[in-house]
């Protein structure tokens, strides 16, 4: 089988000449194929250049026309223009075009509208389809690559949403970057409209309707002061907020994460973008809420789904309290039977107090050696699931638990990003103020609030030293 490829421009009489004399042979022989390629005059010499170029061939005109080698494949064997092609025709079937100089001017006419008209079409069914765009910054660390095929394969936003990915990191990055993209791409994700990397920070943002901040202030083995990372967070922040509020979405969503500083990250960005709308602005506490649920199960030999309703409270990267005393078993085997809804309040099942807080709730615990060991699956999974409650609302009556500016619930002051149990409807979340906490809690999340308002207050202060006189206006 004989396949033609014929390329030119769409106004080009010689290209009108030889299209016809292949529709004619594509019709009578049960053995010739043609594809047409056609370029508008604007494009043709580029295009014509960038062919030449991939396949190293030397052609300067309009049309361009080459055999592929079905049976071998490789680049194609080159016949050259309309007269190479005429005597291909006349020396293997016999045949020959007779068409007339203006026959050929009115079909090259009618072509180039024809070919308008197909790209204005085109363009008009692209203009239909807008995507999520979705902004990711740190984007050469673990938990991009993690997350990337979560957020393109449809099962965060539904297959019926397109979304484009933006990937933002440092210039020294921009190799790794690249990388990602050329993988990506590679894989065909079915929701995936485009994926590109980016390290310019002037076009950051651009058109975002999600942020997702990853680690930029990394802890490395050199230990510094606590004020040296708070003024690397508020430094960054500095960078982006401003960015955000020019760049952004009206209503962009933006979405703190990572192993390091996850709530000042969320503070700052407020901070610096006074115009960013603070219910748009959560951290991910979902790490630790899917790690403490795993570790119950283990324990009570259970299936992880059977776990529900714990809470993390307090300073998601830092000082934390995991909290049971709402949490509950479902199809927990114990000498209670019921229902497969049937709920098993999980302290009334675990009396190991000792076991609760050397594996959950202390500092060192198990818990969080395995949160810090984790090298990146965990915590794009918990960007995945938050997205998906956000965009589609939560399981029905259960807690999730994110990092939010207070408004003063459950006693918690007011102004700091403060982990807590909120419901996602509607697009949009709210507190469980209806929870009762304990005593004992109440207290815990004293100390815990009393943390975050140091470490806000410390930022404070590095902004100031760094804009002394235009830090009322900052840090009003």
């Amino acid at each position: 089988m004989a396949r033609l490829v014929l390329a030119g421009k769409a106004n080009c009489p010689q290209y009108a000449k030889a299209e016809l004399l292949a529709d004619y042979l594509q019709t009578n022989l049960p053995d010739f194929r043609v594809h047409k390629i056609t370029q508008h005059p604007d494009k043709w010499e580029q295009w014509l250049h960038d062919i030449c170029e991939m396949n190293r061939w030397e052609h300067k005109q309009s049309p361009i026309i080459w055999r592929e080698l079905l049976d071998r494949g490789g680049k194609g064997l080159l016949l050259g223009g309309l007269n190479e092609f005429l005597e291909y025709v006349q020396h293997y079937y016999g045949i020959t075009s007779m068409m007339l100089t203006e026959e050929m001017l009115d079909i090259a006419e009618e072509n180039l509208h024809t070919h308008i008209e197909i790209e204005k079409e085109e363009e008009e069914t692209k203009s239909l389809i807008k995507p999520l765009q979705i902004w990711i910054t740190s984007a050469s660390t673990p938990i991009c690559y993690q997350l990337i095929p979560l957020l393109a394969s449809g099962q965060v936003f539904g297959m019926t949403t397109k979304i484009s990915i933006h990937l933002l990191d440092t210039d020294q990055f921009k190799e790794v970057l690249c990388g990602v993209v050329m993988e990506a791409e590679d894989m065909a994700f079915p929701v995936l409209h485009s994926i590109s990397e980016h390290t310019k920070m002037d076009e950051a943002f651009i058109k975002a309707d999600i942020i997702i901040l990853l680690d930029d202030v990394l802890l490395n083995c050199e230990v510094q002061p606590l004020e040296n990372y708070i003024r690397e967070v508020g430094e960054i922040c500095e960078v982006y907020a401003p960015l955000i509020e020019k760049n952004a979405q009206s209503e962009v969503r933006v979405i703190s994460s990572g192993k390091t500083f996850v709530n000042l990250k969320a503070m700052m960005i407020m901070t610096h973008g006074p115009s960013i709308k603070p219910e748009n602005v959560i951290a991910v506490a979902t790490p630790w809420e899917s790690a403490a649920k795993a570790m119950l199960a283990r324990k009570l030999s259970m299936n992880v789904e059977g776990v529900k309703d714990v809470i993390v409270w307090g300073n998601i990267t830092g000082c934390k309290y995991i909290d049971l005393s709402h949490a509950k078993l479902y199809g927990c085997e114990s000498a209670i039977w019921g229902p497969a809804d049937f709920p098993h309040p999980v302290l009334n099942v675990i009396y190991d107090s000792e076991w609760i807080h050397s594996e959950l709730l202390s500092a060192q615990s198990s818990l969080s050696s395995r949160i810090c060991q984790c090298v990146g699956m965990l915590p794009a999974h918990a960007i995945a699931t938050v997205l998906r409650y956000w965009y589609h609302g939560s399981p029905p009556g259960e807690v999730v638990s994110v990092g939010i500016l207070s408004k003063g619930q459950f006693c918690v002051p007011e102004g700091i990003i403060f982990s807590m149990p909120v419901r996602f409807q509607n697009g949009n979340w709210e507190v469980m103020t209806e929870l009762d906490i304990n005593e004992t809690t109440q207290e815990v999340l004293g100390r815990l609030a009393h943390e975050l308002i140091q470490e806000k207050l410390i930022a404070l202060k590095e902004i100031k030293e760094m804009h002394p006189y235009g830090a009322d206006k900052i840090t009003s």
